[in-house]
């Protein structure tokens, strides 16, 4: 099974793909938490992104797909994968499309958890993160309006969408995503 996760800050994508992960025995990259190592470790990488992430801005395209590339051509996703913080962007999930095509793999699924803007604001300071600021939290869910979710047209054209409301408990929404995985097995 291979899944991208979708939706706002704190909208509980890391959360899903975790325990999605532990039920289908597949790797959750989590494109946020792989950034935030490589700043910690002041890599190359690391380096390149920082300054998008402390501005709440989206990493370029370029530097995310390489980076997604690599991180697919390793032995752990051969079975699938849940990928939860890409693709942000329609060029993105083009791109993801073509990479999947040369890998000889399909996307199974793009979820969307769908969650209110004031619920993502919340959950989003609850966590209180590095980057769980205010006015960066609502730069992320005003890049999630202007260039994710136009993103979903593409999903759904390809009949790769699955809508989960996410705003129910963590155990809800996942009982709602096993029951719609399941179901198209």
């Amino acid at each position: 099974m291979r899944i991208v996760m979708l939706g706002g800050p704190g909208a509980g994508k890391g959360t899903q793909a975790q325990r999605l992960s532990q039920q289908f025995q597949i790797p959750w990259l989590s494109t946020g938490d792989i950034l935030r190592h490589e700043i910690v470790r002041q890599s190359q990488l690391g380096q390149q992104v920082q300054p998008y992430l402390e501005q709440g801005q989206l990493v370029p395209d370029e530097l995310m797909i390489a980076f997604i590339r690599q991180r697919l051509l390793q032995p752990d996703t051969a079975q699938g994968w849940i990928l939860d913080g890409y693709p942000r962007t329609a060029f993105q999930a083009e791109e993801l499309d073509f990479l999947l095509d040369e890998l000889e793999q399909r996307l199974s699924w793009a979820v969307l958890l769908e969650v209110e803007e004031s619920i993502l604001m919340q959950r989003s300071l609850a966590r209180s993160r590095l980057d769980d600021e205010p006015t960066l939290i609502e730069r992320r869910i005003q890049a999630l309006f202007e260039q994710t979710l136009p993103m979903l047209d593409y999903y759904e054209q390809r009949g790769r969408l699955l809508r989960i409301n996410g705003s129910l408990t963590p155990d809800q929404v996942e009982q709602q995503l096993l029951t719609r995985l399941n179901a198209s097995l």
